[in-house]
């Protein structure tokens, strides 16, 4: 079972499926396969530029696009509940036992919440999620009902995260409309996950940067 095969997996499809479904009632951003590709490829990306091989870029790509499988079952613990589904599926496939766990356990580890970084494809994956901020994730179409969530990635016009394996430094450089969304916004959301985001960088020997509006502010 390669990366390509888990996006095409039905069953893997119908849980996304769900969870969608269930997440748009609550009002969440986009956790769609989307957002889950997005994830698996950014992290791949972060995972080259530190010299990793081509199979632990493959194991974090199919731990990316299964982060967010657990969101069928419930919103909270959903890194616990898609890491259980994720085991189960991945059982039956030609995975080698050390890879799945590997792999479920970077979909355990990486929300905020619960999770830490304790090895590279669980830091990839942790950097890929929460430097995804930006406006077509927001869901909600009319501007009168968007909440915090929804109003910080709506107001980024721009977001772009840049590795440099020579400096050791993972860099997302982000532009807030601010008459959209205050700084204070902002942090009120993403603090944790950006914290995260730096823990995560040091298990890849690097340092994370944020810039906003073009100012270092982490």
């Amino acid at each position: 079972m390669n990366y390509s095969e888990i996006t095409k997996n039905k069953e893997v499809l119908q849980y996304y499926e769900v969870g969608t479904r269930i997440l748009r009632k609550l009002g969440y951003t986009d956790h769609s396969p989307i957002h889950t590709k997005l994830v698996a490829e950014r992290a791949a990306t972060i995972l080259k530029a530190f010299g990793y091989d081509e199979h632990t870029q493959e194991l974090a790509k199919i731990a990316g696009f299964m982060h967010d499988i657990g969101n069928a079952i419930n919103r909270k613990h959903h890194a616990e509940y898609g890491a259980i589904i994720a085991n189960e599926i991945l059982r039956d496939t030609d995975i080698s036992m050390e890879d799945r766990i590997q792999i479920v356990s970077a979909i355990a580890n990486h929300d905020e919440s619960t999770g830490v970084a304790a090895d590279p494809i669980t830091a990839a994956i942790i950097l890929a999620d929460k430097t995804d901020v930006r406006r077509n994730r927001v869901v909600e179409r009319k501007k009168s009902n968007f909440d915090i969530h929804d109003r910080v990635n709506y107001a980024v016009t721009s977001g772009e995260l840049y590795c440099s394996d020579k400096d050791d430094v993972i860099t997302l450089n982000i532009l807030i409309d601010e008459e959209i969304c205050t700084m204070y916004d902002y942090f009120e959301i993403f603090l944790t996950r950006m914290m995260m985001c730096s823990r995560a960088a040091e298990v890849l020997d690097a340092k994370f940067v944020l810039y906003v509006n073009g100012q270092k502010v982490l």
